[in-house]
């Protein structure tokens, strides 16, 4: 089988769809909180010693969808900015954070 058929092959599965989503959203999370660090002129050491963690914890945070909101604080502080949280609802939005 070549890589053109199962890619077409694991495309055409159930599911594949949302997970290809999921997939996406993944790495919109991590290029934009990397984004963030390097526009502050960070390493992920060197954020890792503003907040107090390591550094393999600053690249799990970066890679993982699963990262609860007071993390996401220390890290937006830790890069001189601030956490907002929305939710948007029939194109309304409501800040909770």
């Amino acid at each position: 089988m070549s890589l053109e058929q199962w890619e077409k092959k694991i495309l055409e599965s159930p599911g594949a769809d949302q997970r290809v989503g999921e997939i996406e959203n993944e790495l919109r999370w991590a290029a934009g909180l990397t984004a963030l660090r390097e526009s502050a002129g960070l390493s992920q050491r060197d954020l890792a010693e503003r907040i107090g963690v390591s550094q393999p914890r600053i690249a799990a945070i970066e890679c993982s969808d699963n990262v609860t909101i007071s993390v996401l604080q220390r890290y937006a502080r830790g890069v001189d900015g601030r956490l907002e949280v929305s939710v948007v609802q029939d194109q309304q939005r409501t800040t909770l954070l």
